[in-house]
């Protein structure tokens, strides 16, 4: 019997062009419900995909602070998650939770 290599998952592979992280991002945020932490993961992996120490650089915060924040078990403000989306050049914007 031939053995199966298994390997985790990591959605950042994935992730190549903006369009792909903006659609990645807008489903997380559509799955998320109030967990703040999901989305947090979701802008840690979008930034993964893009390259920590860039984003660092842009944000002007440390990469360790950045990897624990955006980890999912961190509590980042939001001016950290301002400060990130717009480094990686995701827009954020309002609809009515009603009209969707």
């Amino acid at each position: 019997m031939a053995k199966v290599k298994l390997s985790k998952w990591d959605s950042a592979e994935y992730l190549k062009t903006d369009e792909d992280m903006a659609l990645y991002l807008e489903a997380c945020l559509e799955e998320a419900g109030d967990d703040a932490a999901f989305i947090a993961k979701a802008l840690g992996t979008i930034a993964r995909a893009k390259g920590m120490t860039q984003l660092a650089k842009e944000t002007g915060l440390g990469r360790e602070s950045l990897y624990k924040a955006l980890s999912g078990e961190g509590n980042p403000s939001f001016a950290t998650i301002l400060k990130v989306t717009n480094a990686l050049g995701i827009k954020l914007h309002a609809q009515s939770a009603r009209a969707a």
